[in-house]
């Protein structure tokens, strides 16, 4: 039955966001379903209130997805 409700009233998925200034501290976070306008703001796994005024953990950053067509990319000889 649950799933039944999740096919009528599915959600948008909501990604995290935080902004980062100049040096690399923690600004502010955005939780949206499109990625914020503007500089600064990169995707990360969760918001900790921690991290607020202090430089941002590599490990909280999330990468980007590769391209579909690595397939057909040239590779050095």
């Amino acid at each position: 039955m649950a799933s039944l409700w999740t096919l009528l009233f599915h959600r948008p998925r909501h990604l995290t966001y935080a902004r980062l200034d100049c040096d690399g501290k923690c600004l502010a976070f955005k939780h949206c379903g499109q990625p914020p306008a503007g500089s600064g703001w990169v995707q990360v796994s969760e918001a900790k209130l921690a991290w607020l005024g202090q430089p941002l953990p590599s490990s909280a950053r999330v990468c980007a997805r590769a391209s579909r067509h690595w397939q057909q990319r040239s590779l050095p000889a």
